[in-house]
């Protein structure tokens, strides 16, 4: 039966429910056609499911800034097979990811969840991801469109922005994704030169629909489409989440009354028909109504350890990596213990496992840790199992959860067990046992009204109230409040939080954080411990990182600098131990006024769950780091040529046009900390020789050190990346790798692509800032 028999069998109320969510993450069942109801997730590092809990845990991968670093479409696609392989293992059937907006300035809050300032990179990176996971079955929906590189007033804000730099630049990345066949996109909360994006026709029916011919379905961001009329002619098909919102019976009396054709409604229940034989949740709709067969397993474990060392950027080294007759290590910082592995907001799943620097590095040499200073604004969750129970308005408890740590999350969806219109509060019981006796804190992070007892003493009381009016960001940065409590090394405490709860409309909002920190002897006895352990030891690892309240959905940075007083340390540590790697764990571009002080620099972003041991085999040399930077890095934040996020009057002016990343650097005239594409390995590589003729360019690279590596050849066609290619040798071994060129790295925006005649350079090398090799080619 095909699709017009199946809208036909409906009548006009049914197919309007279809295009409101049942609930935060699913669309309606609809069994008189067959449909099974189709679920959504949160991505882009792992799968959540609809129990955003530690009860439900996820494979975590590195952040998609990582996946980016590793320039390597296959180890992208593989990565997308795992995705899949987890999002059927949680009834799955569309991953709301991958985001493939770009790094127009290094304060974007989110630029840790998106690939590249590049719109080429981004955009074959962005495929890979969208092929692998497709192919396991599963759905993508590629976001936000469009023009969505900033946080601040995100669902208010208007982008003005030039045809030209649109189309060249914010619009190519989904034009790549959409030929890479992309079942499905999702819709920004902004609006583009003064039009929401639910309800912006010219792009979203004209464009995606119209001139890309896509064919799947367009969801919006939650909350995003917020009309009837306007929303329902723009061209976003599913309004998220539901049941409530602004079309339902608003909706079909628009139909009724003939101010929208009822032929605009059946063209989008046929996009989520379409959707839904795709992934095999329309039962009976013919040869593709069925996942696809079983693939080998995928090993999440080692394949986020493999793509973590792959995408770690080794910025500065002395000679001192990879470590040599190491036998004594100072591992040193906050993130070294409990290592900061993947953004915030709604790129956080719960891995049931965490590797940290000091764990993975204690595998392989004799550690010793000093804490040195701790950034962390929040105190961290209380470790160890905890339990959450759900209570009627009797006391009674309505079910039992076991979590990993003291978090406790439920947004959208409440355990299947629970009765939301019973629910009154939530309890989170852990014990806590001390290894040190003192003056503790414990904390409270969350908004509502919270009580905290100790061993059966109330030690807090209070309502917490969200600041400002971002409501994922009241439950993805949360007010907290801290309390001291007296503890003795060895006795066990038993810590109860309670915490009145709901569901609303049907939806569950549960979202809060019990933290825990030791007794502290002062920032100054803390960094002056750190450079003793290091000058004790061979060589000094310090981990510096960025802390949620830095890099997170929901705002912007207001600078570049590593939080608290993590520079001093490194200053202090290097001082001490001339023989220190700093390793920067952070999403996107910190400064750093000391790279000159120390041997090494290494970048391994937001490394996923394996990030400990991914380090210990890069830092001993069991893996060579294969990153290149898809982001220029500055210097100083006062550098960058693009540096607002700030609406004026509710408006974001991209006065720049398409002149962002490293191709405003160079018209700056100012230069870098690190360039785009930079990145070394442990070996050296020469760039022997380049030919092109036409589209088609062939570099010959041979490895001149004394070790098997890996290089990224880039190419660049008039100063843009225009191909890119992973090669390996064997000390001494020469080869030659091919690269096409696309028809559109010859061809500018002008109201219709246009294709520049003339003759071009072609250049080669290891990064935009070092091209080393150069031909010519005519169009």
């Amino acid at each position: 039966m095909d699709f017009d028999e199946l809208i036909a069998r409906l009548d006009l109320s049914t197919k309007i429910r279809l295009l409101t969510g049942a609930d935060m993450w699913s669309l309606p069942p609809l069994p008189e056609i067959g449909l099974d109801r189709l679920v959504m997730s949160d991505g882009p590092i792992g799968v959540r499911g609809e129990q955003w809990s530690s009860a439900d845990p996820s494979i975590a991968l590195p952040s998609p800034t990582a996946l980016a670093a590793t320039w390597d479409v296959d180890l992208v696609r593989r990565a997308g097979a795992l995705l899949a392989q987890e999002a059927r293992r949680k009834g799955v059937h569309v991953l709301l990811a991958p985001t493939i907006n770009l790094h127009r300035s290094p304060l974007g809050g989110r630029h840790f969840e998106c690939f590249s300032e590049d719109p080429y990179l981004t955009g074959e990176i962005g495929a890979a991801y969208v092929e692998g996971v497709q192919e396991g079955g599963v759905a993508t929906t590629p976001k936000h469109f469009v023009a969505n590189d900033f946080e601040t007033e995100r669902f208010t804000a208007d982008v003005q922005v030039g045809e030209k730099a649109l189309r060249e630049a914010y619009l190519r990345p989904f034009e790549r994704v959409v030929r890479a066949g992309a079942w499905g996109l999702m819709t920004a909360y902004n609006s583009v030169n003064g039009t929401t994006m639910t309800e912006h026709s010219e792009l979203v029916n004209g464009v995606l629909k119209g001139e890309w011919e896509f064919d799947g379905f367009v969801v919006s961001d939650w909350t995003a489409l917020r009309t009837t009329e306007a929303a329902a002619m723009g061209g976003t098909d599913v309004a998220m989440p539901g049941p409530s919102g602004p079309w339902g019976e608003k909706l079909e009396a628009a139909v009724r009354e003939g101010r929208v054709p009822e032929s605009v409604v059946d063209d989008r229940v046929r996009r989520i028909l379409r959707l839904a034989r795709r992934v095999g949740a329309l039962r009976g709709a013919g040869p593709h109504s069925a996942p696809p067969p079983a693939r080998e397993r995928v090993d999440g474990v080692a394949l986020a350890r493999e793509v973590a060392t792959r995408g770690f950027t080794l910025l500065t080294n002395d000679g001192i990596l990879p470590f040599r007759q190491v036998r004594t290590v100072a591992v040193i910082g906050a993130a070294a213990a409990e290592a900061r592995v993947m953004g915030g907001g709604s790129a956080q799943v719960f891995p049931d496992r965490i590797v940290s620097p000091l764990q993975g590095l204690g595998e392989r040499a004799e550690v010793r840790y000093a804490l040195g200073t701790d950034p962390r604004i929040r105190l961290s969750p209380i470790p160890g199992p905890a339990t959450a129970t759900f209570l009627d308005a009797e006391g009674a408890a309505l079910s039992e959860q076991p979590l990993a740590a003291a978090e406790a999350r439920w947004i959208g969806q409440l355990p299947p067990d629970v009765d939301g219109d019973r629910l009154t509060a939530v309890r989170l019981r852990t014990t806590y046992t001390p290894d040190v006796s003192g003056g503790h804190q414990l904390s409270v992070a969350g908004v509502g009204a919270f009580t905290v007892a100790v061993n059966g003493e109330t030690v807090l009381d209070e309502l917490l109230e969200a600041d400002g009016d971002d409501p994922a960001a009241a439950f993805l940065s949360p007010p907290e409040r801290r309390v001291g409590v007296a503890m003795t090394a060895g006795e066990p405490y038993e810590v109860v939080v309670t915490h009145p709860a709901g569901a609303f409309g049907g939806m569950a909002f549960v979202s809060f954080t019990v933290g825990h920190a030791n007794p502290s002897p002062g920032e100054e006895e803390l960094l002056a411990e750190a450079a003793r352990v290091a000058a004790e030891c061979d060589v000094a690892v310090v981990v510096a990182a960025t802390t949620p309240e830095v890099e997170s959905e929901g705002f912007d940075r207001t600078d570049l600098r590593l939080p608290g007083r993590q520079d001093e340390l490194i200053r202090a540590v290097a001082a001490a131990n001339p023989r220190t790697v700093v390793v920067v764990n952070a999403g996107s571009p910190v400064e750093m006024p000391w790279t000159g002080e120390v041997a090494a620099v290494l970048l391994t972003w937001f490394p996923g769950q394996e990030a400990g041991a991914a380090l210990a085999d890069v830092l001993f040399g069991d893996a060579e780091p294969g990153g290149r930077l898809p982001t220029t890095w500055p210097k100083r934040l006062e550098d960058a040529p693009v540096v607002d996020v700030t609406p004026v009057d509710g408006v974001l002016a991209y006065e720049e046009g398409v002149s962002i990343g490293y191709r405003a650097w160079e018209r700056s005239g100012r230069a870098p900390a690190f360039w785009f594409g930079h990145g070394l390995g442990y070996t050296t590589w020469s760039y022997d020789s380049i030919a092109a003729e036409g589209t088609t360019v062939t570099v010959a690279v041979t490895n001149t050190g004394d070790r098997p590596g890996r290089e990224v050849v880039q190419v660049y066609v008039a100063g843009a990346l225009a191909g890119f290619d992973v090669v390996e040798a064997a000390p001494g071994e020469t080869v030659l790798t091919t690269i096409f060129l696309p028809e559109r790295a010859f061809q500018v925006w002008d109201g219709g692509w246009r294709t520049v005649e003339g003759e071009y350079a072609v250049e080669a090398g290891p990064s935009v800032g070092d091209l080393r090799l150069s031909a010519t080619v005519k169009v």
